[in-house]
């Protein structure tokens, strides 16, 4: 008679006469919670910093901008009249307008000057750490400190550059109470400060491209402006395109410059030739004291 070994019932149960298999101890099922419970306690720090610092404030600002706001008061439900103020106003749109104009002035300059820097040093030149660094001492600059000294490069009476423009008899020019000089002057402030920092990006870009590229270019007669073109610049599209998106996010919140550059009034300047959204949100949260409408400009 032959004897066979005792197989599981169907559904996983256990068959008569069977001993029941042992249960994990304590410490197994704790490691064995710790291991699907790290995953999530990793990432965990960074959704609670961006939900009280970034979700939150997002969500705020637009339940203020559904409410008559003034500093010092209640709110009251007003529904959407402060974005029927926002849309109806010239001096919202002549802000948009001048935030696309310092932006195009401030970015395309800047991203060309820092592509050709970044294709200079990537060649072999001699003391090529010290561009480098020369390059990013800007960018650590205080903003308010290079704007405060290019205010005064600006200025009407003693200004370097009318000093210079004097020299070949051209006549001073109060860039400050201008409209498109006054544009220019906050421009060439941006192309200053962040110049070097995309410069470096793209040098990192430009030393990640395999230089079997530049090689096989050469022996087929390509010169060095066609290497840029056809090798260089195919390389570095995606970091160009991350430069583009973080300069226009950069220029659509321009604020610092325009501000310091008018001596600290929101207004931007006389009849607002160079009040930017940050200006303008600014001027109607903390100058007129309307936060409702404020938080309307920022939505």
């Amino acid at each position: 008679m032959t004897v066979q070994a005792d197989r599981p019932a169907p559904g996983g149960t256990t068959p008569p006469g069977a001993a029941p298999p042992p249960r994990p101890s304590w410490r197994s099922r704790l490691h064995a919670a710790e291991g699907r419970a790290a995953p999530y306690a990793y990432v965990a720090p960074f959704f609670l910093v961006f939900a009280a610092f970034g979700l939150f404030p997002l969500i705020y600002t637009a339940w203020i901008s559904l409410h008559q706001y003034r500093l010092g008061s209640r709110m009251r439900w007003n529904a959407g009249e402060n974005f029927g103020w926002l849309f109806t106003n010239p001096a919202f749109y002549n802000a948009l307008w001048k935030t696309f104009t310092i932006g195009v002035l401030s970015t395309v300059p800047q991203l060309l000057l820092a592509l050709a820097l970044a294709h200079l040093l990537n060649y072999r030149l001699r003391g090529r750490m010290f561009f480098r660094i020369t390059m990013l001492m800007p960018y650590a600059t205080s903003v308010a400190a290079a704007t405060l000294v290019f205010a005064v490069i600006f200025g009407r009476d003693q200004g370097v550059v009318n000093g210079l423009l004097g020299l070949v008899g051209i006549a001073p020019i109060d860039f400050r109470n201008g409209d498109w000089t006054a544009q220019i002057a906050i421009s060439v402030i941006v192309i200053w400060h962040w110049t070097g920092y995309n410069a470096l990006i793209y040098l990192a870009g430009m030393q990640s491209i395999p230089k079997d590229l530049y090689e096989a270019a050469a022996i087929d007669g390509a010169n060095r402006w066609h290497q840029f073109r056809h090798v260089t610049i195919p390389g570095l599209r995606p970091t160009i395109l991350f430069t583009i998106v973080v300069s226009t996010i950069g220029a659509s919140q321009l604020f610092a410059e325009p501000l310091l550059f008018g001596g600290g009034t929101p207004n931007g300047g006389s009849v607002n030739q160079y009040q930017t959204l940050g200006l303008f949100m600014y001027e109607q949260g903390w100058h007129y004291g309307q936060l409702g409408r404020a938080a309307a400009v920022a939505g």
